[in-house]
C-alpha cells in the first residue's frame, strides 16, 4: 500500500469547481493549523490485533468426548477446529493446523490432557492445563490408516485400531509407539477365510485390563489376551459391526450391527450371542426373523444399582419410515423412548456418575451431538425432558444474514432487553441443573456493556450480551409475524422478488439511545419499531407504500409521470396514498397488464396482538413500478431526534416521517444532483429495454451489466470469490448500465453550505460512484407543531467526490472529538404523558459555535470510501487531509470508531488486511494481514465497534470476535475462562472382602512391564513420526516426584508462560498427605487385627 505523507496536502475534490479552485498553498496552510490545534493521542503502540474468543456451534462436527471428573465436554469437527465447554461462560476454541477432520477425542480423564485423532492419520496431544490449550505432541502415522482409539482411565497407553486391522500402543507421556502391536492375521487366526476389515472398537474388560475386546467391522469379535499374546475367546456375526459396548461386570457386552439389530453376548460363550434384540423391527408370526432395520450406529450400556439397565443407541429405525426425524433411543427395563431429534445425530455419550468402568455406573444424562444442535436428556426424571442449553449455539438457528454491534452501550439497555426476552423462554426443560460445569470463570476487565445484533432469514431478529468475551440471547423479534403467510408453494404471490427467505434482514439501523430499531429486509420493505414494556394490540398496521422509479421517463414520453429534477426548497413531496394491490393493476400507466404499484409482500389486515419489546411503528413497502420489480435497499438510517427514516437503492432514495407517516422525498439518484450532475446521463425510462445509447459517453471501459431483475436471497449457494471491482476515475468514463445506487446515509447536525453561520440538521447522502451530496432538514418547531407542520426537505446543491463507493460518513467537532447524531432518550410510548413535553424531547439543540471559534473551522466530515478516506473542513469544504487506502483491493467495511479516549477510522479490505487511521490526519496507524475475503458471508457480517471489538461470521454457526486494542490484547489472558481445575479423582469402587479374596473383583495389568521398551522392543521407525508440539513438555501430569517429575514441571512453566504452579504444588501436597494418611491408617488397622484370625473379621 502507498504510504503518503499527511502534512502534505493534495488538491480538494475535483467535481466541485469552487473546492478546485481553492489554491493548494491556502489548503496547507489550514492543514498546518489543524494539526498545531487537534492534538492526536492515538499512536501504533495503542494497536495490536488478536482473536479474542469464537461463539456459536461448532461448525460440522465430527467428534465428541467428556471428562466425567473434570466435567469438560470437547467436539472436534470436520475442520480440524476444537471447542471445548465448561460451566456456561467458559468456553474455549482451538484449531489443528493441518484442517483436517477429527475423528476421535480422547481425554486423559482429569489429568488436563486430551488426545485428538485426525483423518490424516495423525495424533495430537493437547494440554488444557493452560487457558489457550497447545498441542504438546504429534505422532503421524506412515503406512496405515487410523480408525479407532482407546484409552483406559488412569493408563498411559493408548490403543490405536487402524483400517488394516492392527493395533498399536502408543505411549501418550512421551508420544512414542511401543514395539508391541496386535497383527490382525494373529487375532482372527482361522476363525475366517477372509480380512475382517478395519479396526472399529477396542475396549478392556471392566474387570480384567489385561484382556481386550477388538471390533472388527465384518463383524468378528475378538477377546484378546494381552499377557499370552492370544485371543480367548472369539465371536463372529454375519453382519457388520458398527459399535460394542460393556456391561460393568465384564461378562457380557453388547454389539450393534448393520441390520439394525443389537447382539449381547455372553463372554464365555462365543458361538452364538445370548440375546439378539432388533429394537425397532417389527415382530412377524411364525417366529420369523423380523425385518431387517437401517443401522444402529453406536450403542451403549449402562447400569444402575437400584433397577434396570440403560440401553442407548442411535439410528436403527426401520426402512418403511420415511421421512421420520433422526431418532435416539433409550431403552431402560420393559419400557422403550424413541426421542426425536431436529437434524442427524453424528456423536452421543452418556454421562456417568463414576469414572470407573467396573462400577455401577448410575447414568443421569446423555449428550446428543447433532449435526447442527447440541442436546443434553435428563435421563432420572420421567419423560426424559431435555436441559436448557446455556451455550450461545443457536445463531444459526435461521442463517445469519447481517450483524451489527454496539459497545459502550447505555447501562439500562441490558436489563431491559433481557427482561421482554426472559417471556419468551420455552417451558418443560429439566429442572436440574445444567451437568457441564467445569472450568473457572475468567477476571472481568472490562466495564462496559456490548449487544451483538443479528439478523436472519427467516425474517428474525436476535439481540446478544456480548459483554466481557461472552455471548448470551437477550431478545428475539420476529419481523416476518406483519405479513400474511403462503400456505404453500402454490400460494405464493407472483409479485415476490426472492426465490426464497422473502423475510430475510439486509440492514440493520439501531438507536441504542433511543432504542428505536429499523431493519430493511430482502422483498424491499423497511418495519420502524419502537421499544416498550407494555402490551399492545394493534388494529390497523400502519402502511406506506413508495414508488421508487429508476430515472425520469424518456423525453420521447413527455405525458409520461414526471418528477421535477430540482425540488425547491419548501417542496416536500406527498404522494397521495397507495392502495395496495395483489393482481397486476389495469391502470393507464400498465395497460399492457404489467405490475403496477404493488408491494411484494401483503401486510396483515387483522388486527395484531404485539408483546413487551420491539413494537411496529410503521411498514413501508417499495412497489413494482411498470411491470419492474422494486430493487433491494442498499443503505439505511433512522433519527429519533428529528423522526425520520430515510433509505435508498440502485433506483434512488425516499425519505420518510415516521411520526407523521408521511412521505417526505422520494427522487430519482439523478435528481439528487440537480443541474450539478457531472455524468451528462440521459434520462430514461425503468420499461426501455436497455440498449446501449451513447450518449457523451466514449471511453468505455466496462462489460454491459446485466440487470437482474430477480434477486438473489442473502442466502443463496451463489458465491462470488472474485471479489474484483473495476471502477473507472474518470467523470466520464461510467459504464452506460451501471445505476448509481445509494451507499450510505448519516443524519447530523453541521453546516449544509459554505456561506452557513451555523449548523443545521441535515442528511449526508454517499453513492455507489463516490458521490457525497447534502440534504437540508428544516424541522418544525417541538411539541404539537412537530405533529401537525411538515418537515421540509430539499438538497444543498452541496456535492463532494472520492473514488469509490462511500461507505461510512462521520463528523469531528473543532477539538477532534465524534460529533453524534442528534438523539432522542428512551420513554415508554404508552404512558399518558404531556404530548407537548414529550415531542420537545425530538429536537435536537443545535449547537452555536463559541464566539472565540473561527466560524469557517467549526467541524470536519471524515468521508471513507472503497479505495480513500477524506477529511473535510466545514463549512469551507477545503479536503485538508487524504489517504488512499488501497489501490489494487477495495475497502468492505469502515468504521470511525473511538479507542482510549480518542478517536480512528478502522477499515477491513478484500485483500484480507485490517486497518486503523488516526483522525482527522488519517495517519496510518495498523496494517495488518489478517484475513482473505473468501466468501461474500465475511463481507456481509465484518463490523468494528468501539474499544477495539470487531467481529465477523467465521462459518453458517459461528461469530468469531477479534479485537485491534493492544489493552485488550494484554487483559485477554485475564479474561480468559480457566479449563482445568483441581478436583479429587473419586475413590475407587470397593471390591468387597470376599472379591478380594477369592480374586473376583477386577484385575489389574502392569501394562508397563508388557508395552515398556524393555519387554516389546521398539516399534519400526518407518510406522510412525514423532513431532514435538508448539507446547513442548514432555509430560502432562506435573506431579510425579523425583528428578523427571522436576523437569516435567519446568517444562510445563515454560509451556504455560508463566502461569502460577501453585495449584501443582497443592495437588501434590494432597497426594502426599493423603498418602501419609493411609499409611497411619494401615498401620493402625495392623495393630488392630494383628492377633485376629481371618474368621473373626
Amino acid at each position: 500500500m502507498r504510504k503518503f505523507n499527511i502534512r502534505k496536502v493534495l488538491d480538494g475534490l475535483t467535481a466541485v469547481s469552487a473546492v478546485a479552485s481553492a489554491s493548494s498553498a491556502a489548503q496547507q496552510q489550514q492543514a498546518g493549523n489543524r494539526e498545531t490545534e487537534i492534538q492526536e493521542t492515538l499512536q501504533s503502540e495503542h494497536f495490536q490485533l488478536c482473536k479474542t474468543v469464537r461463539h456459536g456451534f461448532p461448525y460440522q462436527p465430527s467428534a465428541l468426548a467428556f471428562d466425567p471428573v473434570q466435567k469438560i465436554l470437547a467436539i472436534g469437527t470436520q475442520t480440524g477446529a476444537l471447542r471445548l465447554f465448561g460451566r456456561p461462560g467458559v468456553e474455549c476454541y482451538c484449531q489443528h493446523d493441518s484442517g483436517a477432520a477429527v475423528i476421535q477425542l480422547q481425554f486423559l480423564i482429569n489429568e488436563g490432557a486430551l488426545v485428538s485423532a485426525l483423518a490424516d492419520d495423525t495424533l495430537h496431544l493437547w494440554n488444557l492445563r493452560q487457558k489457550r490449550p497447545a498441542i504438546l505432541h504429534s505422532l503421524k502415522f506412515n503406512r496405515e490408516r487410523i480408525t479407532f482409539c482407546h484409552l483406559p482411565f488412569q493408563s498411559k497407553w493408548l490403543y490405536v485400531g487402524t483400517e488394516r486391522g492392527n493395533i498399536h500402543i502408543v505411549n501418550v507421556e512421551s508420544f512414542t509407539l511401543s514395539g508391541y502391536v496386535i497383527m490382525w492375521n494373529k487375532a482372527i487366526e482361522l476363525s475366517s477365510k477372509s480380512h475382517p476389515g478395519p479396526v472399529v472398537h477396542i475396549s478392556d474388560n471392566p474387570m480384567d485390563e489385561g484382556k481386550l475386546l477388538i471390533g472388527f467391522e465384518s463383524g468378528t469379535v475378538v477377546l484378546w489376551d494381552l499377557k499370552s499374546k492370544k485371543a480367548d475367546y472369539r465371536y463372529t456375526h454375519d453382519e457388520a459391526i458398527h459399535s460394542v459396548a460393556w456391561h460393568h461386570e465384564g461378562k457380557q457386552f453388547i454389539c450393534s450391527h448393520s441390520d439394525g439389530t443389537l447382539t449381547i453376548w455372553n463372554v464365555k460363550s462365543p458361538t452364538k450371542p445370548f440375546q439378539t434384540i432388533t429394537p425397532h423391527g417389527k415382530q412377524l408370526k411364525d417366529g420369523k426373523k423380523p425385518e431387517p432395520c437401517k443401522p444402529i450406529l453406536k450403542v451403549e450400556y449402562k447400569t444402575t444399582r437400584a433397577g434396570e439397565p440403560f440401553i442407548i443407541l442411535s439410528g436403527g429405525l426401520s426402512y418403511d419410515t420415511v421421512g421420520r426425524r433422526p431418532c435416539l433411543t433409550v431403552m431402560h427395563g420393559k419400557s422403550t423412548a424413541v426421542l426425536e431429534m431436529d437434524y442427524s445425530i453424528v456423536d452421543f455419550l452418556t454421562l456417568c456418575e463414576t469414572p470407573y468402568p467396573n462400577d455401577f455406573q448410575e447414568p443421569y444424562a446423555v449428550v446428543v451431538l447433532l449435526e447442527k444442535d447440541l442436546v443434553l436428556i435428563d435421563l432420572a426424571q420421567n419423560g426424559y425432558p431435555i436441559f436448557e442449553n446455556p451455550y450461545p449455539l443457536t445463531i444459526h438457528e435461521s442463517p445469519v444474514t447481517c450483524c451489527e454491534y454496539f459497545a459502550d452501550c447505555p447501562v439500562d439497555l441490558i436489563p431491559a432487553l433481557y427482561s421482554v426476552g426472559a417471556r419468551q423462554k420455552r417451558q418443560g426443560y429439566s429442572k436440574k441443573e445444567w451437568p457441564i460445569s467445569g472450568g473457572n470463570w475468567g477476571v472481568i476487565t472490562q466495564s462496559y456493556s456490548e449487544i451483538i445484533i443479528t439478523g436472519h432469514a427467516d425474517g428474525s431478529i436476535k439481540f446478544w450480551d456480548a459483554s466481557a468475551i461472552t455471548l448470551q440471547v437477550l431478545y428475539k423479534l420476529k419481523t416476518a409475524k406483519v405479513f400474511e403467510k403462503s400456505r404453500n408453494k402454490d400460494d405464493r404471490p407472483n409479485t415476490d422478488i426472492v426465490d426464497e427467505d422473502p423475510y430475510a434482514i439486509q440492514i440493520i439501523s439501531w438507536c441504542p439511545e433511543s432504542r428505536m430499531l429499523c431493519i430493511a429486509g430482502v422483498s424491499a420493505h423497511v418495519i420502524i419499531y419502537r421499544f416498550s414494556k407494555q402490551e399492545v394490540t394493534t388494529e390497523v398496521i400502519p402502511m406506506l407504500e413508495v414508488r421508487l422509479l429508476y430515472e425520469i421517463n424518456d423525453v420521447e414520453t413527455p405525458d409520461g409521470e414526471q418528477v421535477p429534477p430540482v425540488p425547491t426548497p419548501g417542496t416536500g413531496s406527498n404522494p397521495q396514498p397507495i392502495v395496495p394491490q395483489s393482481h397486476p393493476s389495469t391502470s393507464s400507466s400498465s395497460s399492457d397488464g404489467l405490475r403496477d404499484n404493488v408491494p411484494c409482500l401483503k401486510v396483515k389486515n387483522s388486527p395484531l396482538k404485539q408483546s413487551p419489546g420491539y413494537q411496529i411503528e410503521l411498514v413501508i413497502q417499495l412497489v413494482w413500478v411498470s411491470g419492474e420489480p422494486p430493487q433491494q435497499i442498499t443503505s439505511l438510517a433512522i433519527n429519533s431526534a428529528y423522526g425520520l427514516v430515510v433509505f435508498g437503492n440502485c433506483n434512488g432514495i425516499a425519505m420518510v416521517d415516521y411520526l407523521q407517516k408521511t412521505v417526505l422525498l422520494n427522487l430519482g439518484t439523478i435528481e439528487l444532483y440537480g443541474s450539478n450532475d457531472p455524468y451528462r446521463r440521459e434520462p430514461r425510462s425503468p420499461r426501455k429495454t436497455r440498449q446501449p445509447s451513447g450518449a457523451g459517453l466514449c471511453d468505455i471501459n466496462e462489460g454491459t451489466v446485466v440487470p437482474e431483475d430477480r434477486c438473489k436471497s442473502p442466502t443463496s449457494d451463489v458465491k462470488d470469490n472474485s471479489f474484483s471491482r473495476s471502477r473507472s476515475s474518470s467523470v466520464t468514463s461510467i459504464d452506460k448500465e451501471s445505476r448509481e445506487a445509494i451507499s450510505a446515509l448519516h443524519f447530523c447536525e453541521t453546516f449544509t453550505r459554505k456561506a452557513d453561520t451555523s449548523p443545521s440538521p441535515c442528511l449526508w447522502v454517499g453513492t455507489t460512484l463516490g458521490t457525497v451530496l447534502v440534504i437540508v432538514l428544516n424541522l418544525p418547531p417541538g411539541g404539537e407543531q412537530r405533529l401537525l407542520q411538515p418537515v421540509i426537505v430539499s438538497p444543498s446543491g452541496t456535492i463532494l467526490r472520492l473514488k469509490g463507493a462511500i461507505l461510512r460518513m462521520a463528523f469531528l467537532d473543532t477539538t477532534g472529538s465524534l460529533v453524534p447524531p442528534a438523539h432522542e432518550t428512551w420513554r415508554e410510548h404508552h404512558e399518558d404523558k404531556d404530548e407537548k413535553e414529550k415531542a420537545k424531547k425530538r429536537r435536537p439543540v443545535s449547537v452555536s459555535p463559541s464566539s472565540s471559534q473561527e466560524i469557517s473551522e467549526n467541524q470536519y466530515a471524515v468521508i471513507c470510501s472503497e479505495k480513500q478516506a477524506k477529511v473535510i473542513s466545514l463549512p469551507s469544504q477545503n479536503c485538508i487531509y487524504k489517504q488512499n487506502i488501497t489501490e489494487t483491493s477495495f475497502v468492505l467495511r469502515g468504521d470511525i470508531v473511538s479507542l482510549s479516549n480518542s478517536i480512528c477510522l478502522a477499515c477491513f479490505c478484500a485483500n484480507g488486511h485490517i486497518m486503523t487511521f488516526s483522525l482527522p490526519s488519517l495517519r496510518p496507524l495498523l496494517d495488518v494481514y489478517y484475513l482473505p475475503l473468501t466468501n461474500m458471508r465475511i463481507a456481509r457480517t465484518f463490523c468494528f465497534t468501539d474499544n477495539g471489538q470487531a467481529l465477523y461470521l467465521v462459518s453458517p454457526t459461528e461469530i468469531q470476535r477479534l479485537t485491534y486494542s493492544q489493552e485488550t490484547c494484554e487483559n485477554l489472558q485475564e479474561m480468559l475462562g480457566e479449563l482445568f481445575t483441581l478436583v479429587e479423582t473419586p475413590e475407587a469402587p470397593n471390591r468387597g472382602f470376599f472379591k478380594g479374596l477369592f480374586g473376583g473383583g477386577a484385575q489389574s495389568l502392569d501394562r508397563e512391564e508388557l508395552f515398556g521398551e524393555s519387554a516389546s522392543g521398539k516399534a519400526s521407525r518407518s510406522l510412525a513420526q514423532h513431532i514435538p508440539g508448539p507446547g513442548g513438555i514432555e509430560g502432562v501430569k506435573g506431579a510425579a516426584s523425583g528428578v523427571v517429575g522436576e523437569l516435567a514441571r519446568a517444562r510445563l512453566a515454560l509451556d504455560e508462560r508463566g502461569q502460577k504452579l501453585g495449584e501443582l504444588e497443592e495437588k501434590t501436597a494432597a497426594m502426599l498427605y493423603s498418602a501419609d494418611s493411609f499409611s497411619k491408617h494401615a498401620h493402625e488397622m495392623m495393630l488392630k487385627y494383628k492377633d485376629k484370625k481371618w474368621y473373626q473379621f
